[in-house]
C-alpha cells in the first residue's frame, strides 16, 4: 500500500490494493482483496467488502456498505446511509456463495443520493444521478436523473451535476443531444 494512504487510527484496512492519497475514516473497514483506487474518501462506519472494486477518486460518506460484485467506476459519489445490495433473494437457511451474487455497476461519473437503495443487477449510466431516498430496481441510462421509489426518470444531468434539457447548452457550457436514444455531449 501507498505511503500517502491515510487509514484513521479507528479504522481498518487489511486490502493492500488501496490507491495513493485514499484516506479512510474511524470504523470504516476494508478487508483484504477489495479494491479501492487512487485519492478515493472512505467514510466513517463504511464497509469495503472483498470482491468490491471502487475506481479513482470516489467519494464514499459515511455509512454505506460496498459489497462483493458491486463496482465502482471513477469520479463516482455515493452519499450518506445509501445501500448497494448484492443478493436479489436473501435467506439465512440456505448459504450462498459469491458466484450466487449478481454484479452491479455504477459508472463513471454517477451519482447515488443519501439513503437511496441500489438494488442488485442493475447498471447506474455515466454520470446519471439517484435521487435521495429513491429505490433502483431497473437499469439507469447515462445522464438520466431518477427519483422515487420504485425510481422513474424525472429528467436528464449534465457532467457538472446541472439538471438540464438535451438540445439545450448547460450553463457549464456542454451540450447534449438525444441520438439513438441515449443523450450523447456534442463536441
Amino acid at each position: 500500500m501507498p505511503e500517502d494512504v491515510f487509514v484513521h487510527e479507528k479504522g481498518l484496512c487489511e486490502s493492500d490494493r488501496v490507491g495513493k492519497g485514499t484516506r479512510i475514516w474511524a470504523f470504516a473497514h476494508v478487508m483484504k482483496g477489495a479494491v479501492v483506487g487512487e485519492g478515493c474518501n472512505i467514510g466513517e462506519t463504511s464497509f469495503v467488502e472483498s470482491g468490491a472494486v471502487i475506481g479513482n477518486h470516489c467519494t464514499i460518506k459515511n455509512g454505506v456498505s460496498v459489497w462483493d460484485k458491486v463496482t465502482l467506476e471513477d469520479y463516482v459519489f455515493i452519499g450518506p446511509n445509501a445501500v448497494l445490495t448484492n443478493d436479489l433473494l436473501p435467506r439465512c437457511k440456505h448459504k450462498k456463495t459469491p458466484d450466487d451474487f449478481l454484479p452491479t455497476l455504477i459508472k463513471e461519473g454517477a451519482s447515488i443520493g443519501a439513503n437511496a437503495t441500489i438494488v442488485c443487477g442493475v447498471v447506474i449510466g455515466r454520470n446519471a444521478m439517484v435521487g435521495a431516498g429513491a429505490v433502483v430496481t431497473r437499469d439507469v441510462p447515462d445522464h438520466v436523473l431518477v427519483i422515487g421509489n420504485p425510481a422513474r426518470q424525472r429528467g436528464f444531468v449534465c457532467d457538472c451535476g446541472r439538471r438540464m434539457e438535451p438540445g439545450i447548452r448547460c450553463s457549464c457550457g456542454r451540450l447534449y443531444r438525444v441520438r439513438e436514444g441515449r443523450v450523447r455531449e456534442e463536441k
